[in-house]
């Protein structure tokens, strides 16, 4: 896999950005041709934080428009698909062994997913303790910058990098909670498999978690599952509230100050309509429509309004199944690899296909990929969930 948008290679321990986090010296393009060609005025505070620590940026990976599809499909330079299966730039690069990492925005999950399909690792962390400050925003309230590598050791030691308070990001935790996060503690006592999430689920995916659950119980780990019905409404609330977010977030783009342009137009009404027609995919069209309609007076309080106090209702849930266990085991995906012909059978799989990663998505907390499933911890448990996810390596190897 080629990189996107290639640096001059050096021999600094290398990573690569998606093509969400602006860069200076770099066109960032979101996925979409309504950004063709556009260049920041600044680096995003990751890549500051990195550069400070040694490391060098690779290169840029393609990524589907505006991270809300599902797995990269929807870029405007067109999906990848190895083997008849589709993949993630990204994640392709980080297993050509070019780069120790990627560096990527989870929006709607495409990350997590990628990361189990392709065997690799991926940390999206608390929502609040890494830096957001110079990605394209997308849904705010949930997105967060996540490290993507071969194995959990490499997370956690580009996530300690990239960790910490920001002033310039609003939703910046403190220095000291940020770093508390990262502490590694014990192998987990006690694991839940939310049983609501097994229907569906292929047989590849099923044999994941049965092998994951097993290396927790080799372990000394008690696993069990139960039924937390909840968690299941966290696919609605969530498409509900990043197509709102996300609506409201494009809709700076309008072809007057910077972006894609309509060649022929008459009047501002027309420059809008066209620009923006012409310049957007089906998927993020899609999304606009959607986030419009819930924001309109008549549903904002009966759809968005709800989404909201659903999403109170997932925390509540999460967190008091976390008095009780160290982590919850979930698949991230319903199978091992998405076709060309199933994703043309279904063009609104990018929002069926997050029943999975929807919870730690529209909660904030932190999640981990390894060995093809999904961990979730309770907030600033990253470094723990990436400690069990070492256990999992370690019966792979």
């Amino acid at each position: 896999m080629k990189l996107y948008n290639a640096k001059v290679e050096c021999a600094a321990p290398a990573v690569v950005l998606d093509d969400m986090i602006l860069t200076k010296d770099l066109p960032t393009t979101a996925g979409s041709r309504m950004l063709s060609g556009y260049m920041s005025l600044f680096d995003a505070e990751v890549i500051s934080r990195l550069a400070k620590a040694g490391y060098a940026v690779r290169g840029k990976a393609a990524v589907g428009e505006f991270g809300v599809d599902l797995m990269g499909e929807s870029s405007v330079s067109g999906a990848i698909y190895k083997d008849g299966a589709l993949v993630s730039a990204a994640h392709e690069i980080v297993l050509s062994g070019e780069v120790k990492a990627a560096i990527c925005l989870d929006v709607n999950g495409s990350v997590r997913r990628a990361s189990a399909q392709s065997g690799l690792v991926s940390v999206k962390p608390t929502y609040g303790t890494v830096s957001r400050f110079g990605t394209i925003p997308a849904a705010c309230s949930g997105e967060c910058v996540s490290v993507v590598a071969a194995s959990a050791a490499e997370c956690r030691e580009v996530l300690s990098v990239i960790n910490g308070h920001d002033d310039k990001d609003g939703t910046s935790l403190s220095e000291q909670t940020c770093r508390s996060a990262l502490e590694a503690g014990k192998a987990p006592t006690r694991v839940a498999i939310i049983g609501d999430f097994l229907d569906g689920i292929s047989a590849d995916v099923k044999e994941k978690l049965d092998l994951a659950a097993a290396s927790f119980e080799r372990s000394g780990a008690v696993v069990e599952t139960i039924s937390a019905p909840e968690l299941s409404a966290a696919r609605a609330a969530w498409n509900i509230l990043m197509s709102a977010e996300t609506c409201n977030n494009v809709s700076r783009y309008d072809g007057v100050k910077f972006g894609y342009r309509s060649e022929s137009f008459m009047g501002l009404d027309e420059l809008y309509t066209k620009s923006r027609s012409e310049a957007f995919g089906a998927l993020l069209k899609s999304v606009i429509i959607y986030g419009s309609e819930t924001l309109s007076t008549e549903n904002y309080m009966k759809v968005y309004d709800k989404a909201l106090r659903v999403r109170r209702v997932i925390v509540e849930k999460l967190s008091k199944i976390f008095e009780s266990y160290d982590l919850v085991l979930t698949p991230a995906t319903s199978e091992m690899k998405y076709t060309k012909e199933a994703i043309e059978a279904c063009p609104d799989m990018a929002f069926t296909e997050n029943l999975y990663t929807a919870p730690a998505s529209i909660s904030g907390f932190p999640a981990v990929v390894a060995g093809g499933v999904m961990l979730m911890g309770g907030t600033f448990s990253e470094g723990k969930l990436l400690t069990a996810a070492e256990l999992i390596e370690g019966e792979g190897r």
